[in-house]
């Protein structure tokens, strides 16, 4: 199934959702690092696991060319603000799920743009045949964990102890999945 563009007014801000563009790696290089220096809620701190200008290149294509891969961008027209990405697996026993993980500059919080990158993303994966959606997500991360659930996730577990922050004090993750509907798993 292919994404197409959608475009959104929030609060007097035009964004748009996209796929993401080969075009777009150097961008993402820059905005990946700077997101994870704003805010503990991702998994990696600012410059670590630093994916290079050639390497989103070939995540990119490597994206476009997995069936199970989606990569969506949220752009101003002027700049990427956010980015989402669903990976599956090519093992047939886990080939009906993908992992879904998000983030948006901490400037563009409230327009909505983690909820309709996310959208996108169920839509996408309803389409594709994809039975499952999974993601984790930082236990203080309240707001997103709210979001989830009116979207349709359950939380289905608890990691405990699993990331050490800034304040050196270990945290959870919860563990969330979401089943497409009128598809029951046993």
């Amino acid at each position: 199934m292919i994404i197409t563009e959608q475009q959104f007014e929030v609060k007097g801000l035009r964004y748009r959702i996209r796929p993401a563009a080969v075009r777009d790696a150097e961008e993402l290089s820059a905005l990946r690092v700077q997101i994870d220096g704003e805010t503990e809620y991702m998994d990696r701190e600012r410059g670590e696991a630093f994916l290079d200008v050639p390497g989103f290149e070939q995540l990119i294509r490597t994206d476009a060319e997995k069936e199970r891969n989606l990569c969506l961008v949220a752009d101003t027209g002027e700049h990427i603000v956010g980015f989402s990405r669903c990976e599956g697996s090519a093992l047939k026993r886990l080939s009906h799920k993908v992992d879904f993980g998000v983030c948006v500059l901490q400037e563009f919080w409230g327009y909505g743009i983690g909820k309709q990158l996310l959208v996108q993303s169920m839509a996408w994966a309803d389409g594709s045949g994809i039975l499952k959606m999974g993601l984790h997500v930082l236990e203080t991360n309240h707001k997103a964990i709210a979001l989830y659930i009116k979207l349709g996730f359950e939380i289905e577990g608890r990691l405990r102890k699993d990331k050490l922050l800034g304040d050196g004090r270990y945290y959870d993750t919860i563990v969330m999945g979401r089943f497409k509907e009128g598809n029951m798993l046993a």
